[in-house]
């Protein structure tokens, strides 16, 4: 009993650390609807996450299966788990590179506005798209720490609810300051890079990655709290 409790509380956290960045990913979609939709995408986003997770354990075979090769190119095995990768990994690539593109141009506004009127679940079959990648990499991780299914099930819900609470002030926060967001634009950069390695049998720690996250966030965290120290002198 005491084996289970240690694997459920492990998992929860794991899931929700690798959860960060689907968090920020779905919340930049949200942007690109009216403002009164931002939260129920966001809320559905997660929801949509949480249901692809656990329809992925419940066929743990399947998702096994997916990490034999189908074909090999240039001496390397090519297996239905690496083609998502790449696949998820071109696709970040391409949306944060251009999120970024826009807003170094300065017409994230205009965007807003044209963009004001994209069909609702045109952004939630983008969302779908990029949990499945996303939760492909998390259920191999449950699948690795514990043994019943049940027990990462129950983490992945418990997760999914500490998202959902924490979804709106992580928008918030990321959207109240453009240095923030084009950070975490390059995180998401980051990952798409690390994806795409992965996909193609180049294995990149991903607590190297998480680290020089967690170090950038904290410093520009510190350049806000100057500049906002400045301000009020």
């Amino acid at each position: 009993m005491q084996e289970i409790i240690v694997s459920l509380v492990t998992l929860t956290i794991l899931e929700i650390v690798l959860g960060i960045d689907n968090i920020i990913f779905i919340s930049i979609l949200s942007n690109k609807l009216p403002q009164n939709q931002h939260k129920k995408a966001r809320n559905y986003g997660l929801i949509i996450g949480m249901i692809i997770r656990v329809i992925m354990l419940l066929g743990i075979n399947w998702v096994q299966q997916q990490e034999n090769d189908l074909f090999i190119i240039l001496g390397n095995g090519i297996s239905g788990k690496d083609l998502l990768l790449i696949g998820g990994g071109l696709f970040l690539l391409y949306q944060s590179v251009h999120e970024i593109h826009l807003k170094m141009k300065g017409v994230e506004e205009g965007v807003e506005n044209k963009t004001s009127s994209k069909e609702f679940s045109a952004v939630l079959l983008q969302m779908g798209v990029i949990n499945i990648v996303f939760s492909l990499d998390s259920v191999i991780t449950a699948i690795g720490m514990a043994n019943h299914v049940w027990v990462m099930i129950t983490a992945v819900v418990i997760s999914m609810i500490v998202m959902l609470v924490a979804a709106g002030p992580i928008a918030s926060f990321v959207n109240q300051n453009p240095s923030i967001k084009i950070l975490a634009l390059a995180f998401l950069v980051l990952i798409g890079v690390s994806l795409l390695a992965e996909g193609l049998g180049q294995h990149l720690d991903k607590g190297y990655i998480y680290f020089a996250m967690a170090f950038s966030f904290t410093i520009e965290l510190i350049n806000l709290r100057l500049d906002k120290q400045k301000e009020n002198k």
